[in-house]
């Protein structure tokens, strides 16, 4: 029978490059994308967002699979991703990406994906010594142990680095057939993408997930030291929006475009919510320590509204309040001042303060 194997696909060089490599010793792929709902480029595809040329942002897995033929399943694991953000065993990176961990839950799900397709083994397309915390040797090997993969699998960029796997010693891959590239350079990488004719793929670099990115960091530390835990929304809302912490403790946030707008919007009856009358930005407020928005909160968000939004001459605009309870409240938003807006706006110093 033809072996089979399982990928995980960002989309990315890497793991296409892995993939073609496979695909030319005549095992048959299906390519595996994992949606944890911390991608920068799937999040403002899913909201209309444009790139600055214009252009509507892709799922680069979707997009390349569709390129190069590759069998690709969608795979929605943003549920349980949930505890491996808040509770990583083995830490975070720079900033909030728990890079053990993210791999190994995802390995895991692959492994369930290969026994229930039949599959002989999982591909990736990881290559040692290129990222500090997850592609070093020894914790691939503890990652490949925690999700019950170890010898399974492939990693067809660094193989010849590595030590051979299971289907290399039973003769289902050809090991001589396979990389041994190391570090962070990305000629062979270029090379090898004009030998298997892969002649278009994205800018390499990373920076696709919301958790290694500075200003998210940020807002998560922020909102855990203010508030004590996280709730699965906070980690979404963490990716759009100006975020401000008022003297109340009440988190704030005002839409930026909009597209952010309507995603806030879906947030209404869940939180309290505002909006100007005519056009300008939205807003979500959430009190912390008590159960209704303190009544200065409300004039101070309304105040916000108008420094972003469309107001008359004298800087004025009509403000539209809906609490949680479904009562809408028309009041008048006056634009407040910026040096007072950006006292409370979250910032990396508000992490050192008690």
């Amino acid at each position: 029978m033809k072996a089979k194997a399982v990928a995980l696909y960002s989309g990315g060089l890497d793991s296409t490059l892995a993939i073609r490599l496979i695909q030319k010793q005549g095992i048959d792929v299906l390519a595996l994308h994992f949606y944890t709902g911390f991608c920068i480029t799937e999040t403002k595809r899913r909201r209309g967002e444009k790139k600055p040329d214009g252009s509507y942002y892709m799922n680069p897995a979707l997009k390349y699979a569709a390129k190069y033929g590759f069998k690709l399943e969608i795979v929605d694991i943003s549920d349980g991703y949930f505890d491996v953000i808040t509770n990583p065993k083995y830490g975070y990176g720079s900033n909030v990406n728990p890079c053990i961990d993210c791999r190994a839950y995802m390995f895991k799900k692959a492994k369930e994906i290969m026994e229930d397709i039949g599959a002989d083994f999982v591909i990736s397309g990881e290559v040692l010594g290129q990222r500090p915390m997850s592609q070093r040797a020894n914790v691939m090997k503890l990652i490949e142990k925690e999700a019950g993969l170890e010898g399974l699998i492939v990693r067809p960029l660094s193989a010849k680095l590595l030590p051979p796997t299971i289907p290399e010693i039973k003769g289902i891959i050809d090991r001589d057939k396979l990389e041994a590239i190391y570090g962070r350079s990305r000629k062979r990488h270029f090379q090898l993408a004009k030998e298997l004719g892969i002649d278009e793929f994205e800018s390499p670099g990373g920076g696709c997930c919301y958790l290694t990115d500075e200003n998210y960091a940020v807002k998560f530390k922020e909102a855990l030291l203010k508030e004590g835990k996280l709730t699965k929304d906070d980690l979404v809302l963490f990716t759009v929006g100006r975020h401000f912490r008022l003297d109340s403790g009440t988190k704030v946030i005002i839409s930026r475009n909009e597209g952010e707008g309507n995603f806030l919007r879906g947030f209404k009856n869940r939180y309290d919510y505002f909006e100007p009358v005519g056009k300008g930005a939205v807003a979500i407020a959430k009190p912390i320590g008590q159960e209704d928005l303190p009544e200065e909160d409300i004039y101070i968000i309304a105040n916000m509204i108008a420094r972003y939004s469309k107001t008359d001459e004298n800087g004025k605009i009509d403000v539209l309040y809906h609490n949680k309870n479904g009562k809408i409240l028309d009041i008048t938003g006056y634009k407040i001042d910026d040096e007072l807006l950006e006292g409370w706006r979250i910032k990396e110093w508000m992490l050192n303060q008690t």
